[in-house]
């Protein structure tokens, strides 16, 4: 499980191509090194993978088909960065909310407003899952646990403070980008358990 708190970003340091499948080398911070065991799962831009190789700083993921199918990573090239954070533990302080690093969709960025120490992004995903999308719930957006701002039309839009814009990857963003998306599980199981109730009775 993960928080949604980013704890760094990480660049990509070398990709190797294979049939369907992929695998990155990452240059992860050091601040994120210690412990850090093959096995380990480790969220990037929201996806949970597992750790595969260790060489001092550098360490590799292995990306399979479906992943680079629903995420963004499979559009990663060398020298790109992505937002990283380490499963969390018994204990650690939830600054987020509880995410589980499996992405649902990608949205693309289809509006971009910026003002004094505030940015808003909006963003347009498929028309099936916005049920899931309330006003003031919770998303997961390349990996940061974010509060919805407002919601129109098929559109939804964050809000953004300087600190997050600067220690994530989405201050980098731009018209026309992609980031994945993981709904928040318990908004999408009252939903869901709302529709089953309401089909039952037939007033759906």
């Amino acid at each position: 499980m993960f928080t949604g708190i980013v704890q760094g970003t990480a660049s990509v340091v070398a990709i190797e191509e294979k049939a369907n499948f992929r695998v990155h080398k990452m240059k992860l911070p050091k601040a994120l090194l210690p412990g850090l065991e093959l096995g380990a799962s480790v969220a990037h831009n929201g996806c949970c993978l597992t750790v595969t190789a260790i060489e001092k700083d550098t360490v590799s993921f292995d990306l399979m088909k479906e992943t680079l199918r629903v995420t963004n990573l499979g559009n990663l090239k060398v020298g790109d960065s992505v937002n990283i954070e380490r499963a969390a533990s018994f204990g650690d302080e939830i600054g987020g909310h509880l995410m589980s690093g499996h992405i649902i969709c990608q949205a693309e960025i289809v509006k971009i407003l910026t003002s004094e120490n505030n940015r808003q992004i909006w963003f347009k995903m498929p028309d099936a899952l916005m049920k899931y999308v309330l006003y003031k719930g919770f998303i997961g957006i390349d990996g940061i646990s974010l509060t919805i701002g407002e919601v129109s039309k098929g559109r939804f839009c964050v809000h953004l403070i300087p600190e997050t814009l600067e220690r994530t990857t989405l201050g980098a963003k731009r018209l026309g980008d992609s980031v994945n998306i993981e709904i928040d599980p318990q908004t999408q199981a009252i939903v869901d358990t709302v529709e089953r109730v309401l089909e039952s009775r037939g007033e759906r």
